[in-house]
């Protein structure tokens, strides 16, 4: 059997087989209607996501894939002839779909399933397939295959330990960053092992290509200097256990660092306006199986464990977290403590997961489970969910101009939207089962959601 390297989370790393499937998709895979030419949700309650509101009784048109208008439904101006029209009857609530800002989700599959849970945008953090880089993300544009808007990050290290593009020299980075623009990679994501001089040249030869640098704390660089550097996004709010906050004692491995280095942490990203990814149910699903190879058993078991890959379940009891020593709880609620202060602070966060290297994340259902997690920490239910919409449209905003915003239900917005039975800021639990998805202004009502799960259920089933 290969062995891998651990990495600074102590656990065996390896890749998972790619399942192999016909070119010939079901037909639940399959964009599941041309766009309308107007689309009209009529008498709808809509929750803007702009700042903490509701519209009641509106009615909302879209075209060509951006929001057109919102107006009273009792004034609005009749509907476009032709125009697809959802009725609400003043009992459903529309709200924007959901941003999962750091996935490794790459198969057309893992596009269903984001999108069967209202995922609508997504950041891939790395290693991605080309044939999803390239074909799959031009489908999903086209509206070809079902799926979310996906960016890419090319993922980038110092070494080969963890598998990633290796770069040792300026003239390495410079031959990286010209074959990302051509493969239309989005952003150069940084790994733990890269050398000052290459750090700082991909911050450089990126800002000039338009590619922002994003990843994880570097070792030899640290937190604190990649930030000041210019690194727009840390790819989990634990990267600051490993080069910014104090090490553990040798006596204590896994204890948490001291609340008391929390305030100088915000500070920093604050000052230099750096968003976090805050996705607390990575960390939380490592602390609740380290050591406790009966936690994975369970999440074999799970209902929505059958909307992950075959190949990848196959890895979850193998995995090192279950293997390993001591506790991590400490640690846990330390970054609760740590993502509420940054929320209190305004330093920007946006929602991610890490599906689906660790054993019980599954694609969309994680980040329901995430904002759940936000919401203990003391986030309030408008600022958990403004990590998954409002403020990782922001971030795409600030990073990526001239695309049409998205992440609000507002003029102009793109038209990524949430269709539900309930008002999401009454109960979040509402998002994870949708009436329907509209997607780059292409309908997708609950029961070809439901047939995109089925349809990936059973091709992980017998294929």
């Amino acid at each position: 059997m290969m062995s891998f390297p651990a990495n600074r989370r102590g656990f065996l790393i390896g890749s998972t087989a790619a399942l192999c499937l016909p070119m010939s998709l079901p037909a639940g895979l399959r964009a599941q209607t041309s766009p309308a030419p107007v689309t009209a949700f009529v008498d709808v309650n809509v929750v803007p996501m702009d700042r903490e509101r509701v519209q009641r009784g509106m009615t909302v048109l879209v075209r060509d894939g951006l929001i057109m208008s919102i107006a009273p439904a009792a004034s609005a101006a009749p509907l476009p002839e032709g125009a697809l029209r959802i009725e609400g009857h003043g009992a459903l609530w529309l709200s924007p779909g959901l941003a999962d800002m750091h996935n490794h989700c790459d198969s057309r599959q893992d596009m269903a399933v984001l999108l069967a849970q209202g995922v609508t945008t997504m950041l891939n953090m790395g290693e991605a397939r080309n044939s999803f880089v390239g074909r799959l993300r031009l489908a999903i544009e086209r509206g070809e295959v079902t799926g979310p808007r996906a960016f890419a990050a090319l993922a980038v290290d110092g070494s080969p330990d963890y598998g990633h593009l290796v770069l040792r020299s300026e003239d390495d980075v410079r031959a990286a960053v010209r074959l990302a623009v051509t493969n239309r990679y989005d952003f150069l994501k940084v790994y733990n092992n890269l050398a000052p001089e290459v750090f700082a040249a991909l911050v450089r030869e990126g800002r000039a290509a338009g590619l922002p640098v994003v990843g994880h704390g570097v070792t030899k660089v640290g937190l604190a200097k990649q930030i000041e550097s210019g690194q727009v996004l840390i790819a989990h709010a634990e990267e600051f256990f490993y080069t910014y906050f104090p090490p553990a004692r040798e006596d204590d491995p896994n204890g948490a660092p001291p609340e008391s280095a929390i305030a100088d942490a915000v500070a920093l990203l604050r000052r230099h306006g750096t968003t976090v990814v805050a996705d607390l149910v990575t960390y939380r699903k490592l602390a609740e199986q380290w050591g406790r190879p009966e936690v994975v058993t369970g999440y074999l078991k799970q209902p929505e464990a059958g909307f992950v890959a075959p190949t990848q379940r196959a890895l979850w009891p193998l995995s090192g977290y279950a293997r390993r020593k001591g506790d991590l709880m400490r640690r846990y609620a330390f970054l609760e403590t740590f993502v509420h202060a940054m929320q209190r602070a305004g330093v920007p966060l946006i929602s991610g997961t890490d599906v689906s290297d660790i054993p019980g994340l599954v694609p969309g259902y994680a980040l329901h489970e995430n904002l759940r997690w936000l919401t203990q920490a003391g986030l309030s239910r408008f600022e958990a969910l403004s990590t998954a919409t409002r403020q990782a449209g922001e971030f795409i905003a600030k990073t990526k101009p001239g695309l049409a915003p998205f992440g609000t239900v507002t003029a102009g917005a793109r038209a990524d939207l949430l269709l539900t039975a309930a008002n999401p800021l009454d109960d979040l639990r509402t998002l994870g089962a949708p009436r329907g998805v509209l997607a780059a202004g292409r309908w997708h009502d609950e029961a070809a959601l439901s047939a995109l799960l089925t349809d990936v259920a059973d091709t992980y089933r017998h294929g």
